[in-house]
């Protein structure tokens, strides 16, 4: 049996005319090989499907019963083409993100989330926060799309675009000394006991700035802690300094100070990182685009 989609278009549309002149003129071709390609039809599926007439054509019960059938399988051949083109469009389908907590605090991070979602309501977002290193093997994997982290050395097989470069803050205790200055330095937060995140954790912050820190002397770290969160708590709650991006700032206590540190160098970078032996899904390319242009407004 070889019954082509045409064959089910061109009886559909002589069931629906019962005319074979006027089924001829809806699909735009002559009348003879309109009939031609019935008979074929028939003989495919050994059954008359109309019973003609000099004057009229019918559908026999073999007829009606097909006509039903065949609407059913052009119906779902369009829908399954339209869910293709939209998955390839990247209107559909599932979007894999990791983050690193201080992701979201980024204006243009948690707009393009907002926007995504919005745009594309029938992606599935799956966004999943996960520290820089953990982020790593999901990314060569392919368990995860795209990963926004923290300035940290990569693998041959991750691909990197560097979002932004965002200025370090002092977190300062209010009764601290320090605290009643407009800026302060990397040499000054390196004398103060420092409260900061545990070496095990893996976020990519814990390299990038202690080895910031460490240009202008030897911190003390006081505290270690796992959560971006309990720093600012410890600091506030007089426990020592600490050095978060400046995305953090969001976060306002009345017992901390947020001081500008004068250094040049003290700058933190956000990358979104992808895998290059995976090929991003569109929904990941239409989010990586969204993202660069909210972030280059």
């Amino acid at each position: 049996m070889n019954i082509e989609l045409r064959h089910l278009r061109y009886f559909v549309a002589v069931a629906e005319e019962l005319h074979f002149g006027r089924a001829a003129l809806r699909l735009n071709i002559s009348q003879p090989p309109l009939s031609q390609q019935i008979q074929i039809l028939e003989q495919q599926i050994d059954a008359r499907l109309f019973a003609r007439t000099n004057r009229s054509v019918s559908l026999t019960a073999a007829g009606k019963q097909f006509l039903n059938d065949s609407r059913q399988i052009l119906n779902q051949v369009e829908e399954a083409a339209a869910r293709a083109a939209r998955l390839h469009q990247g209107e559909t389908g599932e979007l894999r993100i990791g983050f690193t907590s201080s992701a979201p605090f980024i204006s243009a991070v948690s707009a393009t989330l907002s926007h995504f979602r919005r745009r594309y309501p029938d992606v599935h977002l799956s966004a999943r926060e996960s520290n820089t290193r953990e982020q790593i093997a999901p990314l060569g994997a392919g368990t995860l799309d795209l990963g926004l982290m923290r300035k940290t050395p990569l693998p041959e097989n991750l691909e990197r675009q560097v979002l932004l470069r965002e200025p370090l803050l002092a977190m300062i205790p209010r009764d601290n000394p320090l605290a009643r200055k407009d800026a302060v330095s990397l040499a000054e937060l390196v004398a103060e006991p420092l409260v900061f995140f545990d070496p095990h954790v893996g976020t990519g912050l814990y390299d990038d700035i202690l080895g910031l820190l460490r240009r202008y002397g030897t911190p003390v770290i006081t505290q270690e802690v796992g959560e971006a969160m309990t720093i600012i708590g410890l600091v506030a709650a007089g426990l020592g300094v600490s050095v978060l991006p400046a995305s953090f700032q969001r976060v306002q206590l009345d017992e901390i100070r947020w001081l500008p540190i004068s250094d040049p160098d003290a700058v933190s970078e956000m990358w979104l990182v992808w895998s290059k032996h995976h090929q991003l899904s569109q929904a990941a390319v239409r989010f990586r685009e969204l993202l660069s242009a909210t972030i280059n407004r």
